[in-house]
């Protein structure tokens, strides 16, 4: 679905090994940069800026797990260096190197579903489909 334009996501998932493991229902991602000024003696302003180390942050919110992954055993607190995969009309953006920081649980009985997982990721890679 199209918004006054803006391209909205039609899948995100969480992938293991090449295996989609969990789908998503929405995410919220904050990037940040570290950067640092260049001064210079008797200047009143920095000279350049230097950019810095990249960090992404993306909190999940509702993960579902595939039937596979159930079989498979699936346990979200065991999840290390998976990608997160969001494919939009026009493009898709893949989150690699990823690590949980924090996951938050509710539930019901039988069902596989977390509630929220913060996700640091190493790296973020976007391609036009």
């Amino acid at each position: 679905m199209n918004i006054g334009g803006f391209p909205t996501s039609s899948d995100i998932y969480i992938e293991v090994d090449g295996k989609k493991v969990a789908v998503v229902q929405s995410y919220a991602a904050r990037s940040s940069k570290t950067s640092q000024t260049v001064e210079a003696f008797g200047e009143d302003q920095p000279v350049a800026t230097i950019p810095g180390q990249r960090s992404h942050v993306i909190e999940l919110t509702r993960l579902y797990a595939t039937d596979e992954a159930i079989r498979d055993g699936i346990n979200f607190h065991e999840l290390e260096d998976f990608s997160l995969v969001i494919c939009k009309p026009d493009r898709k953006i893949i989150y690699s190197g990823c690590q949980w920081s924090s996951i938050s649980e509710n539930g019901a009985l039988g069902a596989m579903v977390v509630e929220k997982i913060t996700v640091v990721a190493a790296k973020r890679i976007e391609t036009t489909v």
